[in-house]
């Protein structure tokens, strides 16, 4: 018991260190600076080229907005979550060593021995799919659903929108999406990758901006060209390699990403254009849970039978029955479904 003591105590030393080294570190392995940077990029295209032209860029609750940004992805780590997951990831290694005699998750763990856009598409696939499940279970569960209000109290839309929710939904996410990345020995670089990519696709489909199609399948080609020049032109594919085969190889797959996976992004990926129909006032009949669950991709919506995009939805109302009466302050937002009635 002692121990795991030992592990909460420092957690919140730990994390307390490593955020004023994010603050005042700036690098590429940064998160505090490409949270500040994904942020900014989408301020600029709502302020450039505006899907609903009469939004305010400062829309309602902007700020609001901005404040869930840090608080959930920085001082709730460092107030609370931080530590207590520590201990409990602990608590879960050392049971599945007892259980299995022994074994260790990352040193025997096969995904080893893989390239790396192997781990990370497959990580990124696992964890896509178990967040879609999980978003399903906020919507159909009374009491997560209290918690997940807060999130679908936005009515104005726009990219911080994206990080507004309260910070029970960051202990049922990373609990339940921890076990299968754990068991698949995902490292932490592999997970930092993965999560600005979503980071960034999650702020696209909040944003106030209608992208085409090939663009962002031109996106996603470039960043498979990124990876892949990273891995396979450092390996006896290609060792004598120049940095302008690397070149060509990025723009060649942003080529076929805009050709070949633009006219399939609809079907593929989020957009704002499909998760704007996810925060309606007014969902379809036979659809009170809700529809669209998708983070990222939008296949498990096609695949399982959610996905609703009746037509473009620029000007449809957001929200809940009851909102009007929703408290719109982050302290009493904040005790949405612990606080009783």
């Amino acid at each position: 018991m002692s121990n795991y003591l030992e592990t909460f105590i420092n957690g919140y030393a730990g994390y307390a260190g490593y955020l004023w080294s994010e603050i005042t570190n700036p690098s590429w392995h940064n998160y505090f600076y490409w949270l500040l940077m994904v942020s900014g990029v989408f301020f600029l295209l709502e302020v450039v080229i505006p899907w609903r032209k009469e939004q305010k860029t400062l829309r309602k609750d902007f700020w609001l907005d901005g404040f869930y940004m840090f608080f959930n992805f920085f001082l709730f780590s460092l107030i609370i979550y931080n530590a207590a997951s520590d201990v409990v990831v602990t608590l879960f290694n050392d049971g599945i060593k007892s259980v299995f005699n022994g074994f260790d998750l990352q040193s025997l763990n096969p995904m080893q021995s893989w390239p790396m856009w192997a781990i990370l598409i497959t990580g990124f696939l696992v964890r896509d799919i178990v967040q879609w499940l999980v978003h399903r279970l906020l919507h159909r569960s009374e009491f997560l659903w209290q918690f997940h209000k807060v999130h679908h109290s936005v009515e104005e839309m726009g990219f911080a929108a994206h990080l507004r929710y309260h910070w029970m939904e960051t202990v049922v996410y990373r609990t339940l999406e921890y076990i299968p990345l754990a068991l698949l020995g995902i490292g932490l670089h592999d997970f930092f990758v993965i999560h600005i990519f979503t980071l960034a696709w999650g702020h696209y489909n909040h944003s106030n901006i209608s992208i085409p199609y090939r663009v962002t399948g031109g996106v996603v080609g470039l960043l498979i060209g990124i990876v892949l020049s990273q891995n396979l032109l450092d390996t006896a594919l290609c060792l004598d390699c120049s940095l302008l085969s690397q070149f060509g190889l990025v723009g060649l797959t942003t080529l076929l990403g805009a050709v070949v996976l633009g006219p399939l992004m609809p079907k593929l990926f989020n957009s704002p254009e499909m998760h704007i129909w996810h925060h309606s006032y007014h969902l379809p009949e036979g659809k009170r849970f809700g529809v669209n669950f998708g983070l990222t991709l939008a296949i498990w919506d096609y695949l399982f039978g959610t996905a609703h995009i009746p037509h473009d939805g620029k000007d449809i109302r957001l929200g809940f029955p009851e909102i009007e009466e929703f408290p719109t302050d982050f302290a009493s937002q904040t005790l949405i479904g612990i606080k009783r009635k």
